[in-house]
């Protein structure tokens, strides 16, 4: 099916009458779609905080457009999954961070595919955390040269054991695992800016994807010391709705770290003019999320942060430039979302969106081109949950109009929207959601409910909540690494990273074989045995205390498109099993 639509998208783009119209000047445009994790809106100087140094980001806003209502999800993996479909993150697969749940199904067409087709480069420099396996490898979802880290971040049990640290980190370079020297926001732009001078002549695409400021906050002396020296207090900060109550050992590091990443992008934005490339370039800067937490930070007297469906949660920066066709200073006073970003670029590149498939947003090029066009009202929507899957109202929810927002936070399966504490808030007189008239208003709050479940029908409709699954023995991928990133659920077990934590893997084989199973385990402290089970099979191997590493005989598996993998470890004296972090497989 991908191949087909990818075909077809082919086929627009070469009969020019059913192509978007292309830009008017010079050749097509070269884009740099740049995005920080846990980066809050506040989190800049040209947002009104008056302590952090962003200059480059700064004079970015100055020269483009600082959109003013611009919304994500308030979790990284489901929106870096919205950013590269234009579709809303459950129709993709991607409904968490953990479990399993970041890894995005094959058959999406991505922005990265989509302008492959059109003849762009593409490249991606940072963190993917759409699935590091085949087939869901940023390699084989449109891109032509990726340098990034696995899983969710490089201190995560998801790269290759013993990254710990944001200086000199494995990294995986089109599919090849690494070894770097440096600190890793400089190695993600080293990785764009060689790209942009290789392709220079061409148009191309490049997704920068810092994985700073998140946890942890590792970060050179020098550019965390000149915060530590401010010492800083609430009285440093603009007052708002929501003020800081206070400031944590974190925040100096936060804040340095988002300086390095601001110098960094100095120097992208540098080659760019060195090369003559500035004006035919469309620039946007987009945070994955509200500020992370346990620090505590201003973000504009929003209320709320990371994880949460208040503002300060979901309402991030978007800086847009293009010199050639975008005039600076210009006001998009409608709320946009990262579901538009995708049609926005295609559009800017004079490419049609992917046939047959359902985009959730539109692009917003006639509000930054300045043009008067009719942009009725629409709703957001924006979920996140921690369950294995999606249910009406569990977790926590918003719901966006112009005018209204509806919230809710920790909603249980099950729950009966009646009787939930839900909040909404008049957008248009209290965009800093001090006011909670849910109760005055109760004939909205039932609108926007039935908006709700209707979008909650629609988006799980063509697939429901199935799970991507990892197919292992294929020619793309010579050794299958599993990891406890990517952990599904065992009954009654937790599926978080610790170390007496344990999960199982969705694999598919596409061809039957012999396969090397090779296991890695945190070190053992008694006697144990490790047990591997997959298709009806147990495999079990005595370790012995400290150890780390074992291989099971080569066994033979069928061509199966489902099975489930566990491999777990049972020591002398311990009650319950716990899992291996690492699994090989090979062919």
């Amino acid at each position: 099916m991908k191949r087909f639509l990818l075909l077809s998208l082919l086929c627009l783009t070469w009969c020019t009458g059913f192509v978007v119209a292309a830009p008017q000047k010079g050749r097509r445009p070269n884009v740099i779609l740049i995005i920080t994790d846990d980066q809050g809106y506040g989190d800049l100087g040209c947002h009104g905080n008056p302590v952090i140094k962003t200059p480059n980001l700064d004079k970015l806003a100055r020269q483009g457009i600082d959109t003013r209502f611009f919304y994500v999800c308030s979790l990284c993996a489901p929106t870096r999954a919205s950013l590269m479909t234009g579709r809303y993150h459950y129709r993709t697969g991607v409904t968490s961070v953990h479990m399993g749940r970041s890894l995005m199904h094959t058959d999406e067409v991505t922005l990265a595919e989509s302008l492959r087709a059109a003849g762009y480069h593409t490249g991606i420099f940072g963190k993917w955390h759409l699935g590091d396996s085949y087939p869901m490898r940023a390699i084989d979802q449109g891109v032509e040269e990726a340098l990034v880290h696995l899983g969710g971040g490089m201190t995560e049990p998801s790269g290759p054991p013993g990254n710990t640290s944001y200086w000199d980190p494995v990294l995986n370079h089109n599919g090849k695992s690494i070894q770097t020297k440096g600190y890793c926001s400089d190695l993600f732009t080293d990785g764009a800016i060689e790209f942009v001078v290789k392709h220079r002549h061409e148009p191309f695409f490049v997704y920068l994807a810092f994985n700073c400021p998140h946890s942890p906050y590792q970060i050179d002396k020098k550019y965390s010391q000149p915060y530590e020296q401010m010492n800083l207090k609430p009285a440093d900060f603009p007052a708002g709705a929501h003020p800081l109550e206070k400031v944590s050992s974190a925040t100096a590091k936060v804040y340095g770290m988002i300086t390095n990443i601001d110098e960094n992008l100095g120097r992208l934005f540098a080659k760019l003019d060195e090369l003559g490339l500035r004006e035919n370039t469309l620039i946007m800067f987009v945070t994955d999320n509200g500020g992370g937490s346990p620090r505590s930070w201003y973000n504009g007297g929003m209320r709320g942060g990371k994880c949460t469906q208040y503002e300060g949660g979901l309402r991030v920066p978007l800086l847009i430039r293009w010199p050639e066709r975008i005039k600076p200073g210009q006001e998009v006073d409608q709320f946009t979302a990262h579901i538009d970003i995708m049609p926005t670029i295609l559009e800017a590149c004079g490419t049609s969106p992917p046939e047959g498939v359902k985009l959730d947003g539109r692009s917003i090029l006639p509000l930054l081109l300045g043009r008067k066009v009719d942009w009725p009202d629409r709703t957001f929507f924006s979920q996140h949950v921690w369950c294995d899957t999606p249910v009406p109202y569990a977790g926590n929810i918003a719901v966006r109009t112009r005018k209204y927002k509806l919230v809710h936070h920790g909603g249980k399966p099950g729950a009966d929207p009646a009787a939930l504490p839900l909040e909404l808030y008049d957008m248009e007189s209290d965009p800093l959601e001090t006011r909670n008239i849910a109760a005055d208003h109760p004939q909205v709050v039932r609108k926007m409910c039935k908006d709700y479940e209707a979008w909650f029908a629609d988006v799980g409709r063509d697939r429901g909540y199935e799970a991507p699954r990892v197919l292992i023995g294929t020619p793309h991928e010579e050794v299958t690494m599993l990891t406890a990133h990517d952990w599904r659920g065992l009954p009654g077990r937790s599926r978080w990273w610790h170390p007496h934590d344990i999960g199982c893997w969705e694999i598919g084989v596409p061809s039957g074989g012999v396969f090397e199973i090779r296991c890695k385990c945190n070190p053992t402290k008694r006697p144990a045995v490790a047990h591997l089970t997959v298709q009806g099979l147990d495999l079990v191997q005595d370790l012995k205390p400290g150890a780390t590493d074992y291989v099971f005989k080569p066994i033979s598996l069928k061509a199966s498109p489902a099975e489930r993998l566990v491999a777990s470890i049972v020591e002398q004296g311990v009650e319950k099993p716990y899992g291996a972090r690492y699994v090989y497989i090979k062919r």
